[in-house]
């Protein structure tokens, strides 16, 4: 998506990040520790930001385009960010590798509007199938990830996380009239019992 292109939803806009934005993203970040606390063990690192932007798929996964998205609300502020890796070991599955709101902001909808909005945008882009990891025991993100209609396929782990070692609850969503049985035959390594 070009830079300036700004899906719109729910007076929020979505927007495609890119270096000049990495000090705004740990800023942002550092406002609002809980998902790193949560999944890391600790607080964002200094370069946390860079290291998100720099974060690509394992050598041996394929994969399109990884991009980082910020969420604004009306007054430009930014109110959360995303991960997406488009085309995702096979062509039209597309991967949340990270969603964070601001903390200011749970339990208001405002995660379900701005998930919405990027669900939109990638279905725009092509995307069939989507998926995620989630850290097992996260009860807040396994509960709105099963909301926006994800089911677990796998798990996966235990998978070291900064100071943590935690197991993930590989999660998909098929769109537009697709199911689970065809994504599983589609991404090999999301069948249950795959090594």
């Amino acid at each position: 998506m070009p830079k300036d292109a700004e899906p719109t939803g729910a007076g929020y806009h979505l927007r495609e990040l890119g270096s000049a934005d990495i000090a705004a993203v740990q800023r942002f970040f550092e406002a609002n520790p809980e998902y790193f606390q949560i999944v890391n063990g600790e607080g964002p690192r200094p370069g946390e930001a860079q290291a998100e932007f720099a974060d690509l798929p394992p050598a041996g996964m394929a994969y399109r385009k990884m991009s980082l998205f910020g969420f604004y609300d009306g007054a430009g502020t930014l109110i959360g960010v995303a991960t997406i890796v488009a085309d995702f070991i096979v062509e039209h599955v597309w991967h949340v590798g990270l969603f964070i709101v601001a903390t200011a902001l749970h339990g208001s909808g405002t995660a379900a509007s701005l998930y919405a909005l990027l669900e939109r945008w990638m279905v725009g882009q092509g995307a069939q199938w989507l998926r995620l990891g989630v850290v097992q025991g996260s009860v807040r993100a396994e509960r709105f990830w099963q909301r926006c209609g994800y089911v677990q396929v796998r798990e996966r782990g235990p998978v070291a996380m900064g100071r943590k070692s935690n197991l993930l609850r590989v999660m998909a969503k098929p769109l537009g009239g697709g199911t689970i049985a065809e994504y599983l035959a589609l991404v090999e390594r999301d069948r249950p019992g795959s090594a």
